[in-house]
């Protein structure tokens, strides 16, 4: 929808494709859907969802092995995004390098995206 052709909406490091491969295994998923929502002190958040089917309005990467989906209304927010997992001693998760966002709280938990 807001891709430009022969280039993926997003991308993936390989350990979070491994991740996600690992989680669509263990679940027997389609994958990992990813969208924003209002909300948290900058305003958007990301959400993330592993799911069943894939919904056919969904822009689908697909990587090594693993299938994310992206929603619709978060095409245009996620465009260019790279998806990584970290791992540390006392969290672990996907970590997004959005470089559409211009703002992020100092939880990191939100984001805030250029006006569009």
């Amino acid at each position: 929808m807001f891709g430009i052709p022969g280039k993926q909406a997003v991308t993936l490091t390989p350990t979070a494709a491994t991740q996600v491969r690992k989680l669509m295994q263990r679940d027997n998923t389609a994958g990992l859907r990813i969208g924003v929502k209002k909300g948290g002190c900058a305003g958007m958040e990301y959400t993330m969802d592993y799911v069943a089917e894939v919904d056919p309005m969904d822009e689908v990467v697909e990587q090594d092995g693993a299938r994310v989906m992206i929603a619709p209304m978060a095409q245009m927010f996620l465009f260019g995004t790279e998806i990584d997992y970290q791992t540390s001693l006392l969290e672990s998760g996907f970590r997004f390098n959005n470089p559409n966002v211009v703002e992020a709280c100092g939880c990191g938990e939100s984001i805030k995206f250029a006006d569009m």
